[in-house]
């Protein structure tokens, strides 16, 4: 039996969950989210709490079970508390800010970055080279913060780039004079 499977999904006060077939919602005081299932996995809701069952012993069934498991945990915590990355910009000349639905980046080519911020996100950019993503929807978030890290990668020499706020970048040391 898969260890987090098995474990029942506590819903908090102020959150409705409804398993019909295979759909399930998720309303809550920050919103409604909302996630299609597979036969393989039986979703009730009982006393407060959200129960997956797999349907037979067979390797898919096992996989989704703890896999369902999981998606109606992030998307309880999605609508009652939601989701945050924090990115750090390095760099002398590194910018962000947020122009309306934009997030427009000067990260040190010749051309700035302009990127769409996608509905339900809300982004905010201090001075100081930090950006926030907040929403809901776990994988939305962390899929807005791949997508702007991705664009210039912190590198190991000077750590110049965009990084994850609690990422260790490994230092490497430069080219030493040779004698």
């Amino acid at each position: 039996m898969s260890r987090i499977g098995k474990l029942p999904v506590a819903i908090p006060a102020g959150v409705k969950v409804t398993a019909d077939a295979n759909l399930i919602t998720v309303e809550g005081p920050k919103g409604k989210l909302t996630q299609d299932y597979c036969d393989l996995v039986k979703i009730e809701v009982q006393d407060g709490h959200a129960v997956v069952s797999r349907v037979d012993d067979s390797k898919n069934a096992r996989a989704a079970h703890g896999l369902y498991r999981s998606l109606i945990r992030n998307m309880v915590q999605g609508v009652t508390d939601g989701f945050t990355k924090n990115l750090v910009i390095n760099g002398v000349g590194f910018r962000a800010e947020v122009q309306g639905k934009l997030l427009v980046m000067n990260l040190g080519y010749s051309t700035d970055f302009i990127a769409a911020i996608p509905d339900g996100l809300t982004v905010t950019a201090d001075g100081q080279g930090k950006i926030s993503i907040a929403g809901i929807d776990k994988q939305q978030v962390g899929e807005f913060a791949a997508e702007i890290r991705r664009l210039r990668k912190p590198e190991p020499y000077k750590g110049k780039g965009v990084r994850y706020d609690t990422e260790v970048i490994k230092r490497k040391v430069g080219k030493a004079g040779v004698k």
